[in-house]
């Protein structure tokens, strides 16, 4: 989410009221993040996630505690590149190497799957995120590690159009990025809110096309109908790789989630039916690409010193207290 900067499923049912997802589902993962100062250690948040099954995280930059506690736990890892760094990544290929060296080599014993170049990068720095994976790349593959998939995570503002087959990049440094992305087989990650676009455009969409609740189609495109905000904004991300000749690479949603407390219908039974929902559905892939797709919820628990509207400190499953901030039921 723009504003968190640095920032599957039988349950211990008695302890933690959330139920653990089935070891054969395993699209959907959680993100972590740490602005806050009463969050559980490490260790206790590994062992959060595996008492409840989740299999994939997200982390928004290199943290050697969260790693040591990762180590040997199978649990894959999307580690981000503090945009921050992309500069010199992008310039002194050495760079990317100490990274690889001292932030992947040194914890042999973590699950390693994306190496995220930059979180919704803007401005000036977007001419740095292609080098950047350019040098990260080389640097994994120098090292023995070209099985770890490098990309860059962005958000729905790199995108234009409407229906989803009209989907376009508006920003003109994603078409390079696609086409490399293409080369290199890895996929695209996207951050994807229907709550954001739903807060945006309240006069012009229901709130159930956003919650995954709507009866029926919303939005006939072609051949393609929508039932759900969700799909609408992944699948115009599929034609926009497709207009930018890229239309091989996958999305894999890096993040997506509801606030439960905050703002405009930030609620617990919202955010519970939104994710709920989500997990639900993302087995079957959107109706341009049918199938399952990797996707990570936001957050794992609520950060009390994130920055910005109220909303951003209420995205969490959990409480800092490993209580579930709601039921889910995976």
């Amino acid at each position: 989410m723009a504003k968190h900067g640095v920032a599957s499923v039988l349950t211990l049912a008695l302890v933690l009221g959330v139920a653990a997802i089935p070891t054969v589902v395993q699209s959907i993962g959680v993100c972590y993040g740490v602005i806050g100062n009463n969050l559980p250690s490490p260790s206790d948040v590994v062992q959060l996630y595996k008492s409840n099954g989740i299999d994939s995280m997200r982390i928004y930059f290199r943290r050697s505690d969260i790693l040591q506690a990762l180590s040997g736990s199978s649990i894959a890892l999307t580690m981000d590149v503090g945009n921050d760094q992309l500069g010199s990544l992008a310039s002194d290929p050495s760079a990317a190497a100490a990274f690889v060296q001292n932030n992947i080599q040194a914890f042999p014993g973590v699950n390693f799957r994306y190496i995220t170049v930059g979180n919704e990068v803007s401005g000036g720095d977007t001419q740095n995120i292609l080098p950047a994976m350019q040098n990260m790349n080389s640097a994994l593959s120098a090292a023995g590690l070209g099985n770890i998939k490098v990309s860059t995570s962005v958000s729905q503002g790199v995108t234009a159009g409407f229906p989803p087959s009209a989907g376009t990049f508006s920003a003109s440094h994603m078409g390079p990025i696609a086409q490399y992305l293409a080369s290199t087989g890895a996929p695209l990650l996207a951050n994807v809110y229907p709550y954001f676009t739903y807060v945006g455009n309240q006069a012009q969409i229901d709130i159930n096309y956003a919650l995954f609740t709507s009866p029926g189609t919303v939005v006939q495109d072609g051949g393609n109908a929508y039932q759900n905000l969700f799909d609408a904004i992944v699948d115009t991300f599929y034609s926009a790789l497709e207009s930018a000749g890229a239309g091989s690479v996958p999305i894999v949603v890096s993040e997506s989630g509801w606030p439960s407390a905050g703002g405009t219908a930030a609620s617990a039974g919202n955010a519970q039916t939104y994710n709920q929902n989500l997990i639900n559905h993302v087995g079957q892939g959107t109706p341009k690409r049918p199938g399952r797709i990797e996707t990570y919820i936001f957050a794992m628990f609520n950060e009390n010193q994130k920055g910005g509207d109220e909303t951003e400190r209420h995205f969490g499953l959990f409480n800092p207290d490993q209580s579930p901030a709601y039921s889910i039921n995976f």
